[in-house]
């Protein structure tokens, strides 16, 4: 099932998206829950009931988890030809060990940047010059864990959603650590839903790129260095998971840094990134104003 976090009337709901028909039915749940957006379902036993259906453009969609309980982890370098596109940027800290990693690279985003489907990203001239875009799969957890067995990872999914890592390629380089290139305001469009494991097919997920229409990132979730179920043992060794975690599993070839001269992005550009079973995710670039 697709599921949404929106507003109606300035309330936030929480509702089940019904794409042939572009509705979405909201789910019996007080307020005060629906504030969790996604959270609030994966918290709860069993699915509440749903109530009538409303056309999906009245709604105002949000972030499916508007704020996540902590950092977003994400992973570095884990696409074979993105790996080798980044090595050669002259940003990557970790070039001197090899172009693809031997174990999977993890950093994070502050849970403060997440925006909408929708929602502008902004850029602030007088911070970073380089703005980059990062198409990726996001996962959800639903049971929390320590020490989990890759072969039990997927049994800790809950679902699925897209995530555009936005990234200042100056910052990432002249910090070394990427936490602050990564984190700035704005710097994590999520959505455009959240969808249940059950919709999407590891061994087969289309993840494409457009900037202002040019396609620039176009791969399959069987190109990744390190799978789902890796990814989340690496983490849990030492890391407990809690429900609600979300995992940025990395992006494929075709950034801006990649190219020569690199492309960034500049007011008025719109990333539209497209999961095969989880939807598209767009959002304009705009000029940060105080």
């Amino acid at each position: 099932m697709k599921v949404a976090t929106y507003r109606v009337g300035g309330e936030r709901r929480v509702g089940l998206i019904d794409a042939a028909r572009q509705t979405v039915s909201p789910f019996d749940i007080p307020e005060s829950e629906a504030q969790l957006g996604v959270l609030a379902l994966i918290d709860r036993p069993s699915l509440p009931r749903v109530l009538s259906p409303m056309p999906l453009k009245e709604a105002v969609l949000e972030a499916p988890i508007p704020r996540p309980r902590r950092n977003i982890y994400c992973v570095g370098k884990n696409y074979h030809e993105h790996a080798k596109e980044f090595a050669s940027s002259g940003f990557d800290s970790s070039a001197a060990a090899g172009a693809v990693p031997k174990h999977p690279i993890i950093f994070s985003k502050v849970p403060e940047c997440v925006v909408a489907h929708q929602h502008p990203v902004l850029i602030d001239r007088n911070v970073s010059q380089a703005i980059d875009y990062e198409a990726e799969l996001g996962v959800i957890i639903g049971k929390g864990g320590r020490g989990v067995r890759a072969q039990d990872a997927l049994d800790h999914v809950w679902g699925y959603t897209i995530i555009n890592d936005v990234t200042a390629r100056d910052l990432q380089g002249l910090y070394s650590q990427w936490l602050i290139g990564k984190s700035q305001d704005t710097f994590c469009p999520m959505g455009p839903w959240a969808v249940t494991k059950d919709e999407i097919n590891l061994s087969d997920t289309t993840i494409k790129c457009w900037i202002n229409g040019e396609l620039r990132q176009d791969a399959n979730t069987t190109d990744l260095i390190f799978d789902v179920p890796t990814i989340i043992a690496t983490i849990s060794a030492g890391v407990t998971l809690v429900p609600g975690d979300i995992i940025a599993t990395g992006t494929p070839a075709g950034v801006g840094i990649g190219f020569k001269p690199p492309k960034y992005l500049v007011p008025g550009d719109v990333a539209r990134i497209e999961i095969s079973g989880v939807g598209v995710l767009e959002n304009e670039f705009r000029e940060y104003r105080a």
